[in-house]
């Protein structure tokens, strides 16, 4: 009875020292814990694919992300005096050329001839070219984001990816929508102020918008899953042709 005793006192000594090691083992990983827990927040998910917020390098960042808030500030000013000029006043770009060229000149006319009168050097208009090689890089641009658009159309037009066609109609369809609500001046407007705000708003709130975009991805996942077996699948199709063995 007495070695009963013993053995039990034994093992319930025995638990008791694992248990023990157990607890100050959790103690010691907790660091390592907090690591792993760090790098897996680091390394999280980021909307449409990217680890670098929009616009991290390159004169147009500065402007965008305001970094030089003079410059964004003027920026933004001068396009909404364009905006402002043409589309709340109704002024015609061809007036406006004009008036701006007519005004130029009888400035320069009027300061060379008062000049000349007051015994003093005629000012020195400088001279304005338009070099070659700025016009062969706006071509060369343009070169590019033309096939572009043109070789993504082709892609969506060819019927391989559902998707793809599916998401091009929908833009589509938005956006004669909003061209039938307001002209193209004030829609690019409307974009030029979108660049100047969304970036900055995206940066100051990261986490928040890749938290909501990873919701709205899975989310936007089930609800085509969901179309997928509802209606996609239902579609017939034309069974694939066993290809012949030689």
């Amino acid at each position: 009875m007495a070695g009963r005793t013993d053995q039990l006192e034994s093992t319930v000594d025995g638990v008791l020292e694992t248990i023990m090691e157990k607890f100050h083992g959790h103690d010691s990983t907790s660091f390592d814990y907090d690591t792993s827990s760090s790098s897996i927040k680091s390394n999280m998910y980021r909307a449409f694919g990217r680890e670098k917020p929009p616009f991290a390098d390159g004169k147009s960042s500065d402007v965008f992300m305001w970094r030089d808030k003079k410059v964004s500030a003027c920026v933004l000013g001068v396009a909404t005096a364009i905006w402002v000029l043409f589309e709340l006043l109704e002024y015609h770009l061809l007036t406006f050329a004009c008036h701006v060229i007519i005004f130029s000149l009888s400035i320069f006319f009027l300061w060379s001839n008062t000049s000349t009168l007051m015994n003093k050097s005629p000012p020195q208009i400088p001279e304005l070219a338009l070099s070659e090689d700025i016009v062969l890089r706006i071509a060369s641009a343009l070169t590019i984001e033309i096939n572009g658009v043109i070789e993504i159309s082709r892609d969506i037009a060819s019927g391989r990816d559902l998707k793809k066609f599916l998401a091009a109609i929908v833009f589509l369809w938005v956006l004669s929508i909003v061209g039938s609500c307001c002209s193209f001046l004030t829609l690019f407007y409307i974009c030029f102020v979108f660049l100047h705000t969304v970036p900055v708003l995206f940066e100051k709130y990261e986490d928040q918008v890749h938290s909501f975009a990873e919701t709205a991805e899975s989310e936007i996942k089930k609800q085509y899953a969901f179309f997928d077996a509802k209606v996609l699948s239902k579609i017939p199709r034309r069974p694939l042709k066993e290809k012949k063995v030689a």
